[in-house]
């Protein structure tokens, strides 16, 4: 039983990974459209975030696995 709630738990935190990631992404693109002289720096903020989100997911999933 414990196994199924560690693989739900990873499963979770990869999706959240996922749509965490994406608005990154989304916000980003939209803040270059209306903004393109501060491409480099949105930029550079857009790939550290998506860094702590991926960071974040890291740790979820193997809190999730350990803890089991």
């Amino acid at each position: 039983m414990t196994g199924t709630l560690a693989a739900v738990g990873a499963g979770l935190a990869v999706i959240g990974a996922g749509i965490g990631i994406g608005l990154v992404g989304s916000k980003a693109m939209e803040s270059i459209a209306r903004q393109p002289e501060a491409a480099g720096d949105i930029r550079s903020n857009m790939i550290l975030m998506a860094a702590f989100v991926e960071g974040a997911a890291l740790i979820a999933i193997l809190l999730s696995i350990f803890v089991k």
